[in-house]
């Protein structure tokens, strides 16, 4: 099938579509838009819900990215094996370069859906050939659609890729602002305590948060503010990694307080069938390993090390004595641990592993493979090799490893990774924090080395691997046919069709 392609110029969106009706071609399918904003962590999971809605609940769908921030290839690659009733649609691009110079990539990412809001509106009101809309889905960043879908008479509803402890802190967020004047903002407190969610430091607050003065932070209370609106939220979670946290929204949710949240995760990505020569090299390097006798350690897709921390992970790596899989990246040379952010200094055609100390790979040939920046990760972290993950603790990464029984040892670099690597270690007890004696979060070699080895042989990494299995067996119970995951979204689907008048 071919893929469109549009530009600035072109007024009107490209959509690409799939047949969106019954096997017996009766009737069209009720049909569900869902708006992703920009990033591998806000598609894959969205592209989960499309297939969830399709394969189990009988809905087409048409998934929603953006030309501005994205990679087309990328996206492409994830989008490849929908369901037949799932459609894409790419909006056209916008004008940024009105903004100021060097205005971050979170302001960028709210102007872009706002400014994106008439391609959505054109796309919805011209869907020919699809059946009727039962629900408008934009993510955490798109809650400027939510008007869009009352004005079209469509329910809206929130899709948080991230935690529940998330939506609590965004709810908590518009609290603090809603008797505030017109333009006055105030600052989180510097432990924030939501109910059933971890005390949460003012340095574990996720990016944006911590000062009033940022210029993401005046956008996150907007969004915020308009959660009210919503006719839910979808959360990529489930009650027992946040138990707490979920009672309490049902608690709201019945008083009438908050609109219902429903846990519908764990959504994990389905491993490709894709994979490259040197990627199946990789997990050939896993077959010849003992079982639970592997480190794996990736930092993401948008995570940077510096120079000196590269440096130091191999050194600790290394004397851990234990085996290793290593995917790494081209280091940070601005401090940055965004790579979408990073200096930007064209190194694309540069080898990641250049940057190891020398002799490194020569000395570790026989206990670690070091690959060049990605690895078929759901089927790593699935392999009976695998004993143990070093993560930026990116939510998706996060359910991955979970869904294996992975325990790991956090390393959060950026955006609200260091909240969840707090959910992790003080919340469900998962996860091991390595000692960091720097500000800036610097990791020294002595401090990698102890905490891979008390992961992998220590009293404390006993219990996280303990408490790892007993939440895969829980994962996998959520998304069983009659757990609370499925359960929760078949509820969801049931309203939507009922609102078109097709509940049965």
């Amino acid at each position: 099938m071919a893929t469109a392609v549009t530009g600035a110029s072109d007024p009107s969106p490209i959509v690409q579509t799939r047949p969106a009706s019954t096997a017996d071609e009766t009737r069209p399918l009720p049909h569900v838009v869902l708006l992703a904003s920009p990033g591998m962590g806000h598609l894959i999971p969205l592209a989960e819900l499309a297939r969830r809605l399709a394969v189990d609940h009988g809905f087409a769908a048409t998934i929603v990215t953006l030309t501005n921030l994205s990679d087309t290839a990328a996206d492409a690659a994830v989008l490849s094996s929908m369901p037949a009733s799932v459609s894409t649609a790419v909006l056209p691009a916008v004008a940024l370069d009105d903004l100021p110079p060097g205005v971050g990539f979170g302001t960028l990412m709210f102007e872009l859906l706002r400014r994106s809001l008439p391609h959505l509106r054109a796309l919805m009101c011209s869907a020919v050939g699809l059946g009727p809309t039962a629900a408008l889905v934009c993510d955490f960043f798109g809650t400027a659609a939510l008007p869009l879908a009352a004005d079209l008479g469509v329910p809206g509803y929130v899709f948080f890729p991230n935690s529940f402890t998330l939506v609590s802190v965004m709810r908590r967020l518009a609290e603090l602002h809603d008797g505030a004047a017109p333009g006055e903002y105030r600052d989180l407190p510097d432990t924030l305590r939501l109910p059933g969610c971890v005390p949460l430091r003012h340095a574990e607050l996720p990016d944006g948060f911590r000062e009033r003065t940022d210029p993401v932070y005046a956008y996150l209370v907007e969004e915020a503010r308009r959660y009210g609106r919503a006719d839910g939220f979808l959360v990529n979670s489930f009650e027992e990694l946040e138990s707490a946290v979920a009672e309490a929204f049902d608690r709201d949710a019945a008083d009438g307080a908050f609109p219902p949240v429903y846990p519908v995760g764990p959504f994990v990505r389905s491993s490709s069938s894709n994979e490259e020569a040197d990627e199946l090299d990789c997990l050939g390097w896993l077959d010849r390993q003992p079982a639970g006798s592997v480190v794996y350690v990736s930092f993401g897709s948008g995570g940077a090390l510096t120079v000196e921390q590269t440096f130091e992970l191999a050194t600790g790596l290394e004397t851990s004595g234990h085996r290793f899989l290593w995917v790494v990246r081209m280091p940070s040379h601005d401090g940055n641990n965004n790579a979408l952010g990073a200096d930007g200094g064209d190194r694309s055609q540069d080898d990641p592993l250049a940057w190891l100390p020398e002799g490194f790979l020569e000395r570790t040939k026989s206990m670690g493979l070091a690959v060049a920046g990605w690895a078929p990760q759901v089927r790593v972290l699935a392999h009976p090799a695998t004993a143990g993950f070093m993560s930026h603790c990116g939510w998706n990464s996060t359910l991955e490893s979970l869904a294996s029984g992975v325990p790991m040892i956090t390393w959060p670099l950026y955006a609200e990774q260091k909240m969840n690597a707090a959910i992790l270690t003080e919340l469900t007890g998962v996860a091991l924090r390595p000692a960091v004696r720097r500000e800036d979060g610097f990791v020294a070699g002595e401090e990698v080395a102890a905490a891979v080895r008390e992961l992998m042989e220590g009293e404390k990494g006993r219990a996280v691997r303990q408490q790892a299995r007993r939440l895969q067996e829980a994962a996998a119970r959520v998304r069983s046919p009659e757990g609370p995951s499925r359960l929760a979204l078949e509820k969801v689907a049931g309203k939507w069709k009922a609102g078109l008048g097709n509940g049965d």
